[in-house]
């Protein structure tokens, strides 16, 4: 067993990479061979469950191209303990391989000690620190991340990474991953999407194992949620994750979690859950500023030039992508990638003209116009009140102050005049309009709730 599944897990390697093959594949053990189906030991159903989900069809396809009688792959959940480490085909042992029985000679010692599963979701080997372009929007965020990744007593539990999208949580979640494993390689980490905490608790409460949920949820070093908007609304999931945020909490065990807003913003999440939150550090990912957008496309066209020297971009093309595409740094990235690609498949310099021709998709996009009734919409959800009475005539001071937010809003957002704005307020004259902006920006420079409040407003509506 051993022989063949170490010439498997050789080419396996290639093609899941590297990462998902030390967190998934490494943990499992080929126990046997029998009418066609290859049956594995696992140290836990979570692991059982996503190689069955992700790389079932992988596995059986490198075992079948040894053993021809392979069809299907099962696993079995052993004991702790009873799984072993992988070793490639060229260290392991030259055994025989038989297909209805065991490995004729046993397995080395090394290869008897208990392997401790990682549970941690497949990681990007691309989101490291060494790839993050710091700059003013996102240097609080990167500090602490760093620290978080050195490990030891933080000072902040949880660390809480909130902002738009593309504003890179997720890579500095992954950032966090790679470098605390690497400072840690005993430690166990755990990282996840809100979703799949919610589906592994669903799956726990059918199946009765509930207690192996809290087990395997309990019993890890850092624990990493993204995405925690997602479990609003869901009561039984909620409970069950401020159970576990505070049992590793009282245990000094390091929790990162990632939202989309400001814990006190998420509708439908429990206040108690709001209030353990806002009890460790909450940093907001900033839009990027153009120089960030500049400093990240220079990056990756470094990294790119390193492995294609024969790469050419025209003066002025950077500049131009980091003014055009403002407000998603996944799409600035994508659309550099299609530029790559293009001058790569076509040998063609990448000059302005060409940039403007290959991504003009994307640009018109990008030029999409915020409208004044996009902003009075948003801001009218966001504080609660009737769309009609931001051109209406109520002056109380919960109604007053957010219809000034919007019109300080279509003044900053929008190209319209102070007199075309005054008309989308119900008529107000021009200088209703200058008053009402002149006094948002006056309360915004004291009032750091506001000030939180006008850059989630601007966000939502950017993005």
């Amino acid at each position: 067993m051993e022989e063949l599944w170490g010439q498997a897990c050789a080419e396996l390697e290639k093609t899941v990479g590297p990462n998902n093959f030390n967190h998934w594949i490494k943990p499992l053990r080929l126990t046997s061979v029998d009418e066609g189906v290859a049956r594995f030991a696992s140290p836990t159903r979570f692991v059982s469950d996503w190689v069955n989900r992700h790389f079932a069809k992988d596995i059986i396809g490198e075992l079948n191209r040894i053993e021809p009688s392979v069809e299907r792959v099962r696993f079995d959940v052993a004991p702790q303990g009873v799984t072993a480490r992988v070793r490639t085909a060229a260290q392991a042992p030259a055994t025989q391989f038989r297909a209805n029985g065991p490995a004729v000679s046993p397995a080395a010692p090394e290869m008897r000690q208990s392997a401790k599963a990682d549970l941690c979701a497949p990681l990007d080997p691309r989101f490291t620190f060494e790839n993050f372009v710091v700059g003013k929007p996102n240097e609080l965020a990167h500090a602490a991340a760093r620290r978080v990744a050195e490990g030891g007593p933080v000072g902040f539990n949880p660390l809480f990474l909130y902002g738009g999208v593309g504003l890179g949580k997720t890579h500095l979640m992954h950032a966090i991953a790679h470098d605390y494993q690497q400072r840690h390689p005993a430690a166990q980490v755990l990282y996840l999407s809100a979703e799949q905490f919610m589906y592994r608790f669903v799956q726990a409460l059918r199946e009765s194992t509930i207690m192996d949920f809290k087990g395997m949820f309990r019993n890890v070093n850092m624990l990493m949620v993204d995405d925690v908007q997602f479990i609003a609304g869901k009561d039984s999931t909620q409970e069950e994750f401020f159970h576990t945020f505070n049992a590793l909490v009282d245990q000094g065990k390091q929790i990162v979690i990632s939202a989309d807003r400001a814990p006190a913003e998420i509708k439908g999440l429990e206040e108690r859950i709001k209030s353990r939150l806002g009890c460790g550090l909450i940093v907001d990912l900033h839009p990027t500023t153009y120089e960030l957008r500049l400093g990240i496309l220079q990056s990756k066209t470094e990294a790119f030039r390193d492995q294609h020297p024969d790469l050419e971009i025209g003066a002025g093309v950077l500049e131009f992508l980091a003014h055009r595409i403002t407000n998603n740094v996944r799409v600035l990235e994508g659309a550099l990638q299609r530029l790559f690609a293009h001058a790569s498949l076509l040998r063609r310099e990448i000059t302005l003209e060409v940039a403007q021709e290959c991504l003009a998709d994307i640009l018109r996009t990008n030029d999409r116009k915020i409208s004044i009734d996009d902003i009075q919409r948003k801001v009218a959800e966001h504080y609660n009140i009737k769309l009609a009475d931001m051109m209406g005539p109520k002056r109380a001071r919960n109604v007053a102050r957010p219809r000034q937010i919007a019109m300080y809003l279509s003044k900053q957002l929008t190209s319209r005049s102070l007199p075309e704005i005054g008309r989308r307020f119900g008529g107000r004259d021009h200088t209703t309009i200058m008053h009402g902006v002149r006094k948002i920006e006056e309360l915004a420079g004291e009032d750091h709730g506001l000030a939180e409040d006008i850059a989630m407003l601007k966000r939502l509506l950017e993005a």
